[in-house]
């Protein structure tokens, strides 16, 4: 008979050995299914013999009651804020340096410094104590002095060992470090967050940040929180420390303990140098600055510690700040400004966005009068007014963005703050009707052919090799022709003539020649070319086929309702609404009759004979995996045969195609009592 004691023991052992594996050194040896089972079999071990449940057990990382509240630790060794260098340049390490040596009395030709330069992360600092290698505590740093313990929490954090690895660890140690959440995880849990407040669940809501999602983790009652969030640590410093064991560690400098802590079982982050002098100091910042929006996570600068834990000592400290330690940032990544104003702008492909005009700020490395809303629904959502204090944030070479209203603003009375953001209805630059497509959250522009923000992709997508085969009108002419106003709407392609075209920065008597020539061997297409070519929303090379087979002259396309378009192979009620939308606009008309007047052409045919639509109709939502098809190719056939596929189920759904893992469309379509099909069940009702 197998000894409990004994089992649970090695059971420990193998999950917080597979768990390192996976959490910390991104090298999982063991199937997640196989991981389970052996939880499984500790929890339910634990569960019989609630005296084997011990401290360092991975069943205890799964959250516990729920707090009352919160208890005070006073830290043995303060947790003192590092000094931030005020000069954000590269020229603050070689201050710091300059400073440290000046502490220590150093002649000008005395040896460098040794340093160990390590990341700033934006996080929150905890301080972790083992005694005898178990994990007893875990708290915040608070004000220095004392902080509040957060242990059942930490404890949820799958990177900290709850127990820690090798022999011989002192009888007490304080590991310190930063708890972060990685950009990727903090999209996936805003993501969740988003479907949550969209499914009616109160009290939900989406961060502002990774920080800010992090530390609410740790710093909430409930464990089950946190152990819902990705939450990550690196190790980067120590704590309180006993005198070692006979062979324990005792390490002379800081780089040997950070080795310790990863050999411990803590991640430590792997941009961590030593450095030499001043040089490595200002080689280091600079590396970094290059690479910190290619790192996974939010830093906010680097930090700098003198290598020799003896030379700490001798530099001690100067208003609770150590002297052998700086904190050199970069430029901030976020900052407050004003809201002045909130335009719209056309893109090159007809999508338009809304801009905040912004109080000039300067942020992540340069001066900030822009930042993008993203969409209509996003301005709402954050409540995004004119007048409002904003926080803004850029990084690296990413659009400046609108993270969220401060507080303040929110707070005011209705009538002190601007007005609700309405997408116009119009396009600002062309006035064609602006729509939005059903669920999808951008507003398009409809005047492609028109518009002149959508001018040079309009022309370049006219030329290219599957539509009207414009050879030798490529992307740097095309912007020459645009900006020189020779072009401004497709038909004046045909009125360019020899002398123009030769009069053109880099264009040659014979290059001009060519073109010329390519112009007038383009007037000869096809129609499906000549569809695909005016650039419609929806509107593909296959699509176009189907639609110039299907109808045979391109009147009858341009005068079809969309009850006749969805008769077309293939063609749903989105590609059909955006086909009429586009005909509908008289200056896109005015430009296909202006193409014709300029001589393209094409042979015209009879149109075929009408294909059934079955599913005319009906409407669908597709929600979960499917076994064969991917859901815009289940979209697709649907649509083909006249179905409309919504994006979300109600009173209105005739059928739910429900594939693995199907969520809260399932739920809601049996509350709804709506008939659910699996893939089987849906290709059968579609015409053979």
């Amino acid at each position: 008979m197998t000894d409990p004691k004994k089992e649970a023991a090695a059971l420990r052992e193998q999950l917080n050995r597979h768990a390192h594996l996976y959490y910390v050194l991104d090298a999982p040896e063991l199937p997640d299914a196989e991981y389970d089972k052996l939880f499984a079999r500790l929890s339910a071990i634990e569960a019989e013999h609630p005296e084997l449940r011990t401290p360092d057990s991975p069943t205890q990382r799964v959250g516990g009651a729920v707090l009352e509240g919160f208890a005070k630790v006073r830290h043995k060794v303060p947790m003192l804020s590092i000094r931030t260098e005020t000069d954000i340049t590269s020229n603050g390490a070689a201050a710091f340096d300059a400073r440290v040596r000046r502490e220590l009395g150093l002649a000008a030709d005395a040896a460098p410094i040794d340093y160990v330069c390590e990341l700033k992360f934006d996080g929150l600092a905890i301080n972790l104590r083992y005694e005898h290698g178990v994990l007893v505590q875990a708290a915040t740093r608070g004000d220095g002095e004392i902080g509040e313990e957060v242990t059942q929490n930490i404890r949820t954090v799958q990177q900290i060992p709850l127990r820690l690895h090798g022999d011989k660890p002192p009888a007490v140690v304080e590991v310190r470090g930063e708890i972060y959440m990685r950009r990727d995880d903090f999209e996936t849990l805003n993501e969740r967050q988003r479907q949550k407040i969209a499914a009616g669940q109160k009290n939900e809501k989406v961060f502002v940040n990774p920080r800010n999602a992090a530390a609410g983790a740790v710093r909430q009652l409930d464990p089950a929180i946190a152990a819902d969030r990705p939450l990550s640590f690196f190790a980067y410093g120590l704590g309180e420390v006993t005198p070692p064991a006979e062979g324990g560690p005792d390490w002379p400098t800081q780089f040997d303990w950070l080795q310790q802590f990863h050999a411990w079982g803590f991640p430590v982050a792997q941009q961590i140098k030593r450095a030499s002098g001043a040089a490595e100091l200002v080689a280091f910042h600079e590396l970094t600055g290059r690479e910190r929006d290619a790192l996974p996570y939010d830093i906010d600068g680097v930090v700098y510690k003198v290598d020799s834990l003896a030379l700490q000592k001798q530099l001690g400290f100067v208003s609770r700040e150590p002297r052998w330690a700086v904190a050199h940032k970069y430029p901030a990544q976020e900052q407050v400004t004003e809201v002045l104003g909130i335009e719209v702008q056309v893109g090159r492909t007809g999508k338009l966005t809304p801009v905040a005009k912004l109080a000039p700020i300067f942020v992540g490395g340069v001066t900030v009068t822009n930042a993008t809303l993203h969409n209509e629904d996003e301005v709402r959502r954050k409540d995004v007014r004119i007048g409002d204090k904003v926080i803004v944030r850029r990084a690296g070479d990413v659009i400046p963005e609108v993270v969220s209203v401060l507080p303040e603003s929110v707070a005011r009375p209705p009538e002190q703050r601007g007005a609700v953001f309405s997408m116009p209805s119009k396009c600002p630059v062309c006035g064609s009707d602006a729509l939005r497509e059903e669920d999808e959250a951008d507003f398009r522009c409809t005047g492609g052919l028109f518009c002149g923000a959508q001018r040079k992709e309009a022309i370049l997508h006219f030329a290219a090799r599957r539509a009207l085969d414009i050879e030798g009108l490529g992307d740097k002419l095309v912007e020459q022709l645009v900006d020189s106003n020779l072009i401004r709407t497709l038909p004046d392609l045909y009125k360019l003539g020899l002398t123009t075209l030769a009069g053109l920065d880099r264009m040659a008597d014979k290059s001009a020649r060519n073109l010329v020539d390519a112009l007038e061997k383009s007037k000869k297409t096809t129609l499906p070319r000549f569809l695909f070519g005016l650039g419609i929303r929806h509107i593909g090379e296959s699509t176009a086929k189907d639609l110039a087979k299907h109808f045979g002259k391109l009147d009858s396309i341009m005068d079809a309702s969309e009850e006749a378009l969805l008769e077309v192979n293939d063609v749903g009620p989105v590609v059909a609404k955006s086909l009429r939308t586009f005909f509908e606009q008289a200056h896109n008309r005015e430009v296909v009759e202006q193409l014709r007047a300029c001589g393209v052409h094409w042979e015209e045919g009879e149109p075929a004979a009408r294909a059934p639509k079955p599913l005319a109709g009906k409407t669908f939502v597709i929600t979960g995996t499917l076994p064969n098809l991917s859901r815009d190719e289940a979209k697709d056939k649907l649509e083909a045969a006249g179905a409309k596929v919504a994006g979300s189920v109600s009173k209105k759904t005739d059928y739910l195609v429900a594939g693995a893992e199907a969520g809260s469309k399932l739920d809601k379509a049996q509350e709804l009592g709506v008939t659910i099909i699996d893939e089987a069940q849906m290709l059968a009702l579609l015409p053979g």
